[in-house]
C-alpha cells in the first residue's frame, strides 16, 4: 500500500451559488460575500495556513442552462450569477498567502492568446510562480454570443481550437526570450539581450501573434496546467496538455479505471506516465463522532435546493425539467447522455427501478461526500489514494465553515497518517511534482518550442509590418 501524501485543492468559485446549491442561504455561511476582498484575503490565508496546497476558483463567462424556459431560478438562487473575475483576485491574495498555489479557470474564448499570455507570465511573476491555470473550452450558447458567435462551437471543434491556443501560448512562454536574455546591467547600461529575444510570428487557421512575449521569464515560465475535461476529444487534450486533471468518479475502482486509461494515453503521445496528477473530487462532513458529522449533514441536506442542482445538472445535459414536478420519474426524461451514469445510485437511493429527478438531485448531491470522523474520513481517503489519485479538489458547502471543519478536525488526523503533504513551499510546479523542477519537463510537448525562434530575434531589420497578420476570412 502506497504511503504518499495527497495534495489537497480548496475549491471555490466567486459566485455565491457553486456545486453544492442553496447553502449560501445557511445563518453562519458567508458564501454571499463574494464582493467583499476581505472575505478571500481571509480564507486564503486561512487555507494557506492550515496546509492546503491550492485555492482553486471555478470561472464561467456566461449563464447556465435556462430553467423552465428561462432564467429566473438562476437569478434568484445566485446559481453562478452573479460571478466576478477570479484573475483579478490573485494579485491581492498572492500579497496576502505565503505557499499556497493561487488557480484560476479561463475559457479559450474569453482572451486571445497574446493578451492571456501577457497577463498569466505577469501574475506568475507576483506570486513567485504560484499561479495555475484551468483551461477550459465552454459549454454555453451564452457565453459564446457574450465573445462575438453566433452560438456555441461545435463540441470536438472547441478542442481544435484550444489546441492551436495553448501552442499559441506556449511560443510566447517558452520560446520569445532565452533564459538569460534578462540582463538587467546597470554599469553596462543593458536591460536585456535583444538577441536573445524572439518573435513567434504565429499564423494559424484561427489567431495569428506576430510577438515577442512582452513579459521577461517568469519563475515557471508556462504556469502549472489543469483541465477538466472528460469526453473523448477532452482526455486526449488533457494527454498532451495537462499536468493536473480534475476527475469525478463516483468510487475508487472507477477512478483506478480512469487514471490508467488517462496515463497511457499520455504515454502513447509522449510524455511521462506520472507527468500528470489526478485530483478527484470530494467533500466532506466531519465531526468528532459519527452522529455529530450525521446531524452536521441533515443540516446541509435542510439549506440545499434540489431545483438548483436540478437546473446545474440536467441543464448541462441540454435538458429543461424546470416544469416538472420532482417526483417526475427519470425514465420520463428520454435517454440523455451525461445523467444515466447516475441512475443506479438513484435506484439505490429511491428503493426502486423507477427513480425520480428528485432521487437524482439528492443523489448528485451526496455523490462525493464522505461523512464521519476524522479516522473514518482517513480510511477513506487511504481507499482513493490507492487507486491512484494524487489530490483531492474540495468541494465546500459553506465558506469558510467547511475549510474551518477540515483544517481544525480532518487535517491534523490525515497529517498523522502522513496522508497530508508537508512541503508547501515553492513553485506550484516544484510542489506538485514533489519537489522537482520549476519548469516543463521535456516530456511536454510546450519543450518544444525553446530554442526554436532563434532567427527571429530583436536585432532583425524592420520589414513591412502594415500587412495584416491574420488570415482572410479566419475567425475564432
Amino acid at each position: 500500500m502506497s504511503d504518499r501524501p495527497l495534495y489537497f485543492s480548496a475549491f471555490v468559485m466567486n459566485t455565491p451559488s457553486h456545486v453544492l446549491h442553496g447553502l449560501w442561504r445557511k445563518p453562519e455561511a458567508q458564501n454571499h460575500q463574494i464582493n467583499s476582498l476581505e472575505h478571500w484575503i481571509e480564507l486564503a490565508r486561512y487555507v494557506d495556513r492550515v496546509g492546503f496546497d491550492l485555492l482553486f476558483f471555478a470561472d464561467v463567462t456566461g449563464l447556465r442552462s435556462p430553467w423552465n424556459g428561462n432564467y429566473e431560478l438562476v437569478a434568484r438562487e445566485g446559481l453562478q450569477i452573479p460571478v466576478n473575475d477570479p484573475s483579478t483576485l490573485i494579485s491581492a491574495l498572492a500579497a496576502a498567502t505565503e505557499d499556497i498555489g493561487l488557480v484560476f479557470t479561463s475559457s479559450i474564448v474569453q482572451a486571445l492568446p497574446f493578451d492571456f499570455a501577457r497577463r498569466l507570465s505577469t501574475l506568475d511573476h507576483y506570486t513567485r510562480g504560484r499561479v495555475g491555470w484551468n483551461i477550459v473550452t465552454s459549454f454555453s450558447d451564452n457565453t459564446y454570443r457574450n465573445f462575438g458567435h453566433d452560438k456555441l462551437v461545435e463540441h470536438d471543434e472547441r478542442y481544435r481550437i484550444a489546441a492551436e491556443y495553448v501552442d499559441t501560448l506556449y511560443k510566447l512562454w517558452e520560446g520569445s526570450w532565452d533564459e538569460d536574455a534578462l540582463v538587467q546591467d546597470k554599469e553596462a547600461g543593458v536591460y536585456a539581450d535583444p538577441a536573445k529575444i524572439h518573435k513567434i510570428n504565429h499564423v494559424g487557421q484561427r489567431f495569428s501573434v506576430e510577438g515577442p512575449h512582452l513579459v521577461s521569464p517568469s519563475p515557471q515560465r508556462t504556469p502549472f496546467l489543469f483541465q477538466a475535461g472528460a469526453s473523448p476529444a477532452g482526455q486526449a487534450f488533457s494527454a498532451r496538455n495537462a499536468e493536473g486533471v480534475f476527475i469525478g468518479s463516483p468510487d475508487p475502482q472507477s477512478a483506478r479505471g480512469l487514471i490508467a486509461e488517462q496515463r497511457a494515453q499520455a504515454v502513447a503521445v509522449g510524455r511521462g506516465p506520472s507527468d500528470i496528477r489526478f485530483f478527484q473530487g470530494l467533500s466532506f462532513v466531519v465531526g468528532e463522532t459519527e452522529d455529530e458529522a450525521r446531524a452536521k449533514e441533515a443540516a446541509i441536506e435542510e439549506y440545499s435546493s434540489l431545483e438548483g442542482i436540478l437546473s446545474h445538472i440536467l441543464g448541462d445535459a441540454g435538458i429543461d425539467a424546470g416544469g416538472l414536478d420532482l417526483d417526475t420519474p427519470i425514465d420520463d426524461l428520454g435517454e440523455f447522455r451525461g445523467v444515466q451514469g447516475w441512475r443506479r445510485w438513484a435506484e439505490e437511493a429511491a428503493g426502486s427501478d423507477r427513480p425520480t429527478i428528485g432521487h437524482l438531485a439528492r443523489v448528485f448531491e451526496r455523490a462525493s461526500r464522505i461523512v464521519g470522523t476524522p479516522e473514518q474520513i482517513a480510511d477513506r481517503l487511504e481507499e482513493w489514494r490507492d487507486a491512484g489519485i494524487d489530490g483531492v479538489n474540495v468541494f465546500h458547502a459553506t465558506r469558510p465553515g467547511t475549510f474551518v471543519e477540515i483544517g481544525e478536525l480532518l487535517f491534523p488526523e490525515l497529517r498523522r497518517r502522513g496522508l497530508l503533504s508537508t512541503d508547501k513551499s515553492g513553485t506550484l510546479r516544484s510542489k506538485l511534482s514533489g519537489g522537482g523542477s520549476d519548469r516543463l519537463p521535456d516530456t511536454h510537448p510546450a519543450a518544444a518550442y525553446r530554442g526554436a525562434f532563434t532567427d527571429n530575434n530583436l536585432l532583425d531589420t524592420v520589414t513591412d509590418t502594415a500587412a495584416p497578420l491574420r488570415p482572410a476570412g479566419v475567425t475564432v
